[in-house]
């Protein structure tokens, strides 16, 4: 059975950041529906004019959309969450059109696992770095990102 798009967003929210607390959480939601909605670039093409499915299983993306990752059991999925009254919260606040104001446009978000985040991810120089919440470095499109 396929995971509506509410029950995705409370998987992958509580996978990606279930220990960043809330606003880890409402930050890395943000970012999913950034992707959903933005106008151009690569995720518009990827989304299909707002597929959350599309933008959580695109390939590379989310290492918790995956069962394998570089050839190993990743035992850190989406289908082995049990997501709370707290996953399920944020994903309907987020699919009512609500995001963090500190992420913004954000497109990306990484744990560097160090204290300093890089100026520019990804490698191809499309997003620029904007804020750091808790554990995670956050960055939005830069012009270059229209022709991605």
């Amino acid at each position: 059975m396929a995971y509506s798009d509410r029950e995705l967003i409370a998987r992958i929210v509580q996978c990606e950041a279930g220990g960043e607390g809330e606003n880890g959480m409402k930050a890395v939601a943000s970012v999913i529906m950034n992707r959903v909605n933005v106008s151009d670039g690569e995720y518009a093409r990827i989304s299909q004019g707002g597929s959350i499915r599309n933008i959580i299983f695109q390939p590379g993306q989310f290492d918790c959309a995956v069962e394998t990752l570089l050839g190993k059991y990743n035992s850190q999925n989406i289908y082995n969450m049990t997501p709370t009254d707290i996953h399920y919260n944020i994903a309907d606040w987020v699919v009512a059109g609500n995001r963090l104001n500190e992420i913004g446009e954000c497109l990306w978000y990484l744990n560097p696992f160090r204290p300093s985040c890089s100026n520019t991810f990804p490698s191809n120089g499309s997003g620029t770095f904007h804020t750091r919440l808790g554990e995670h470095c956050f960055y939005r499109p830069t012009a270059s990102y229209a022709n991605t």
